[in-house]
C-alpha cells in the first residue's frame, strides 16, 4: 500500500480545514460514539452517506484516496460476506456501514488535518493528567512515531516482496521475512540513536 491514512493530509480551505484539530478530534469521537450506539441497517446507510459528504466537501482527491483505502475496503467487504453469513444481510449492512463510515470520518480528519497538529492536540488534551504522573509530550511523541512508522513498516514490507520476487523466491518465507526483520529491526534502532542524540528517553 504505498498510500496510507495517516499521509493523506492535503491543504485547503475549506471549514474543516480551519477548524480547530482538537475540536475535529472531539466531533470524531463524538460521531463514533453516535455510529456505534444507534443500531440498524437504515442509520448506517445515513452515517455512510453523511461520511461521504464530509469527506467529498474535503475536497480529498479520490485517486489518491481510494488507493489509500483500498484494504480497509476489502476487510469491510471480507467482513460483510461472512456476516451475510452468519446473520443475514440486515446484520451485514448495519455492520459494514457503521465500518465504512468511521473509516470516512477518519480520513476525512486525516485529510484536513496534518499529523503534527494531531499530536499536539492529544498532548493539550492530556495535560490535566499531568498530576497524575502522566507526561503529555512524551505521549504525544510516541503516538507519533507509532502512528509515522505503520507506512514505513507497510512500505519496507513491500519493498521486501518486491525484492523476493525479483530473485524468483516470491514463495520463500525465508527470502520475505528475514530481509524484512532486518530491515525493520535497523529502522527502529535508527529512530532511538536519533532520540537519544537529542535526549529524548535517557
Amino acid at each position: 500500500m504505498s498510500a496510507q491514512l495517516l499521509g493523506l493530509h492535503q491543504p485547503g480551505t475549506t471549514l474543516l480545514h480551519r477548524l480547530p484539530a482538537g475540536a475535529k478530534l472531539v466531533a470524531l469521537m463524538a460521531a463514533s460514539l453516535v455510529v456505534v450506539v444507534v443500531d440498524g441497517p437504515p442509520s448506517a446507510v445515513v452515517f455512510v452517506a453523511v461520511a461521504t459528504a464530509l469527506l467529498a466537501w474535503s475536497g480529498a482527491r479520490l485517486g489518491l484516496t481510494l488507493r489509500a483505502m483500498r484494504w480497509l475496503l476489502l476487510t469491510a467487504a471480507i467482513l460483510g460476506a461472512w456476516t451475510v453469513w452468519q446473520n443475514g444481510w440486515p446484520r451485514a449492512v448495519e455492520v459494514v456501514g457503521d465500518l465504512v463510515a468511521l473509516i470516512l470520518l477518519a480520513t476525512t480528519l486525516t485529510v484536513t488535518t496534518p499529523v503534527d497538529e494531531v499530536m499536539d492536540a492529544v498532548a493539550r488534551g492530556l495535560r490535566p493528567l499531568r498530576r497524575v504522573g502522566v507526561d503529555p509530550e512524551a505521549v504525544a511523541l510516541a503516538f507519533s512515531l507509532m502512528l509515522r512508522a505503520i507506512p514505513t513498516t507497510i512500505t519496507l514490507a513491500e519493498e521486501s516482496r518486491d525484492a523476493a520476487v525479483a530473485r524468483g523466491l516470491e514463495r520463500s518465507p525465508r527470502a520475505l521475512l528475514i530481509p524484512f526483520v532486518v530491515r525493520v529491526v535497523a529502522r527502529a534502532r535508527d529512530t532511538g540513536d536519533a532520540l537519544h542524540a537529542r535526549g529524548i528517553g535517557d
